[in-house]
């Protein structure tokens, strides 16, 4: 039960994110302090931030509906979580720290991927 709470919550962050990134990219940049430039910045951050936010939220929501599909869910969590973790710390030893707004991301994607980690542990041992 506590599997599939965790998915319907990551499927609602991701698909509130993917839809609020898809409708209006350049205020989603720009609330990270991230300026967006050149013809392609917006439709980049549409395809990136927006359709696979959406995509992430999809697969999740249809991982806590369906038995079948949590597995495939929590592993996509794990390597899509894991590899945001992964260059986060990659980047600080590459060049300058994040500023703290950044600090709520990299403690939201180390959580998620331990919770998804656990969760599939327990899927595996069941």
């Amino acid at each position: 039960m506590l599997i599939r709470i965790f998915l319907a919550l990551m499927a609602l962050m991701f698909a509130a994110f993917g839809l609020y990134s898809l409708l209006n990219p350049i205020q989603m940049a720009s609330g990270l302090g991230v300026e967006v430039g050149g013809p392609n910045g917006a439709y980049e951050l549409r395809g990136i931030y927006g359709g696979v936010s959406l995509a992430a939220g999809l697969l999740c929501g249809a991982g806590a509906a369906r038995p079948a599909l949590r597995q495939p869910a929590l592993w996509f969590l794990v390597v899509y979580m894991g590899g945001y973790v992964f260059a986060r710390a990659a980047a600080l030893t590459l060049g300058p720290p994040p500023t703290p707004d950044f600090a709520a991301f990299i403690a939201f994607e180390a959580v998620s991927l331990l919770l998804a980690a656990a969760a599939l542990r327990a899927t595996c041992r069941a």
